[in-house]
């Protein structure tokens, strides 16, 4: 461990000598130093389970965290809220979201707990914690609990929101819970009428709207004599998401009532209307005043703006917000560490600072690096072409207990294809089977995949064949290979690959990659070929791809193509009618009237027959 320690701290010296920006950050050198100081008094520690006590004996100094071990570590029980209701303090909104992020994976235990702090400790929910719960609880072993909630929220005035609704709806259809999903919608809809007959919020978005903000906009709104909330005050700012400047306003304008006071959850949902670029100096302003104030980010607040963030590589932002979050009480996990650093890694230029400075604030809050937090460094390093500060990182993977598997060697062979080269990466291959992980399907696609981007097919092909021997393919690969050919104007050739991986291999191709070859051959000429790959597509249930088909025989085939053609595209005797008046109209398109004749007599009666095959000849015939 002291090894791999000393490896980090010397990577992060050497990027600071290295770096030529300048920033505002301490040196890699005196972050290393200085937690060097105190590391040691931060190391994790198996806990007992035995109840009494145990938030007298927890390495954790704040209360959020001596209370969510309590829960974690313990059954639910009235031992339990016994020794709960010893903390003797009102639970805070962020405390209750960053508890129940906690326990989103024990939907039982988190309506436990939700139970207890309204019952019990005296906690008011407001909208955007019922919002949380329910989608914590919307699962086939907790649906009683979850009608309770919603009810209980209905009657509390609050409003299930359209993004909450939409997530929670995926959810039901996903887990195949139709009577729910039928259920939830009538909820929703019913919700949603009752609402916009008396839609303050609305209301007040609308004059806000009108015009540039104003004091002729503040005498309005002073003269409706509103009676501020903080759910309503939510709510005219989820209706000004799309303006985060004037939700700034209109959230200033609030402050001025004497009788309303913002708190923790206005301050909250003001924060995630501005973590836009276009508002992310007032963003920075709004974390300092709500700090000023004593509030906190919440747990949720914080993971939708930092994927927020991430999504729009605000990927500056992204770290400032997570270096905030570690230095509060309600740290981000381990995971939200590990899903930052694969997003700097997959940035169009590698930032190294980003990453240190990410893996710095978790070492000091006393973490130790885990195999994902390696993975995340050295993804950053391979991609930054940093190989052999990359094989350091592996070196303290392992002196840290953390094996190098197939994630690890495939993010090095990614790094040395990207940089093209390639012999190395076929290397890294045979290195893993000496080392006893036997590259599988993603490494190996990955190592072909950065053959075919070099144009050398041939050797993709050869790598190919060298995995058969351990690994059967899948229809990624296929893919890969298939665009490969392509991109080397080789279509026959990824015409036969195709059809000997399905019909020896037995593989499923993509959908998608029935298309591509099919567009590539119709476009070399090679109907027979792609009439071939059409039929292929049917026998493995995709729906039919007439589109091109329809625009190339109707310039270039023939009266038997176009019936062909309508052949296979179907499995019923018939295709549709849809199917014949698209090839009779592009025939006709084109000007070749006696061929669209010639089609329309081989029709089958009732196509003939048909009142828009009619109406489509007889239109043809007087234009």
């Amino acid at each position: 461990m002291n090894r791999s320690k000393s490896i980090l701290a010397s990577l992060r010296f050497a990027n600071w000598l290295l770096s030529t920006r300048v920033c505002s950050t301490p040196s890699f050198y005196s972050q290393v130093t200085c937690f060097s100081r105190f590391s040691s008094n931060l190391s994790f520690h198996p806990h007992s389970s035995r109840l009494l006590n145990t938030h007298q004996r927890l390495f954790f100094s704040t209360k959020p965290n001596s209370l969510l071990q309590l829960i974690l570590t313990n059954d639910w029980s009235h031992e339990l809220e016994s020794e709960l209701d010893k903390f003797n303090s009102a639970l805070t909104h962020e405390t209750v979201i960053y508890i129940l992020k906690k326990l989103d994976k024990d939907p039982k235990k988190a309506s436990n707990f939700f139970t207890w702090a309204r019952k019990e400790n005296g906690f008011n929910p407001n909208s955007s914690v019922y919002s949380f719960m329910l989608r914590i609880l919307a699962n086939k072993d907790t649906m009683k609990e979850f009608w309770i909630t919603l009810r209980e929220m209905k009657n509390q005035g609050f409003y299930l929101d359209e993004e909450t609704y939409y997530t929670i709806h995926s959810c039901f259809k996903k887990n195949r819970m139709s009577s729910d999903v039928v259920a939830l919608t009538h909820f929703y809809e019913r919700m949603v009428e009752e609402n916009a007959k008396d839609s303050i919020a609305q209301k007040v978005a609308g004059i806000i709207l009108g015009d540039e903000w104003s004091d002729e906009i503040e005498k309005e709104l002073d003269g409706k004599k509103i009676d501020l909330s903080d759910n309503l005050v939510i709510r005219v700012l989820k209706e000004l998401r799309n303006y985060p400047r004037k939700g700034l306003k209109f959230f200033h304008w609030a402050r001025n009532f004497s009788s309303y006071k913002h708190n923790t959850v206005t301050y909250n949902a003001l924060l995630r209307v501005l973590a836009r670029h276009d508002s992310i100096a007032e963003f920075w302003s709004v974390i300092a005043e709500m700090k000023g104030e004593g509030f906190e980010m919440d747990t949720d607040t914080y993971i939708k703006v930092s994927r927020n963030f991430q999504k729009y590589k605000m990927l500056d932002d992204a770290v400032k917000l997570y270096e905030t979050m570690m230095d509060g009480p309600y740290k981000p996990s381990a995971q939200d560490c590990s899903l930052l650093l694969r997003s700097i890694s997959g940035a169009d230029i590698q930032d190294l600072n980003l990453v240190f400075r990410v893996v710095n604030k978790y070492e000091a809050a006393g973490y130790s690096l885990s195999k994902a937090i390696y993975d995340g460094i050295h993804r950053t390093l391979t991609r930054a072409s940093k190989f052999d500060e990359a094989e350091k990182i592996m070196k303290a993977m392992k002196n840290a207990g953390c094996e190098p598997d197939n994630i690890t060697y495939s993010q090095l062979v990614f790094g040395l294809c990207k940089a093209r080269r390639l012999e190395e990466a076929c290397k890294v291959l045979d290195e893993m089977e000496a080392n006893g992980c036997s590259p599988d399907i993603k490494t190996w696609t990955i190592l072909i995949q950065g053959h075919c981007d070099a144009n050398r097919i041939d050797n993709a092909l050869m790598c190919f064949a060298k995995m058969q021997k351990n690994c059967d393919a899948d229809a990624d690969l296929l893919d890969v290979l298939v665009n490969g050919f392509i991109n080397q104007n080789r279509v026959d050739g990824a015409y036969k690959l195709l059809v000997e991986m399905v019909n020896i291999v037995r593989l499923r191709p993509w959908q998608a990659t029935f298309k591509t070859l099919i567009e590539k051959l119709l476009g070399k000429g090679k109907l027979e070929e792609s009439m071939n790959l059409l039929k292929l597509m049917k026998q493995h249930n995709y729906p039919p791809y007439p589109e091109p088909f329809n625009q190339y025989i109707s310039k270039f085939g023939t009266v038997e193509d176009a019936m062909e053609f309508l052949k296979a595209l179907s499995m019923k005797e018939y295709p549709s009618i849809g199917s014949y008046l698209h090839v009779l109209k592009s025939f006709l398109e084109e000007g070749r009237h006696s061929e669209a004749q010639d089609v329309l007599y081989k029709c089958p009666h009732h196509v003939r027959n048909h009142p828009k095959v009619s109406e489509l000849f007889s239109t043809k015939s007087t234009s």
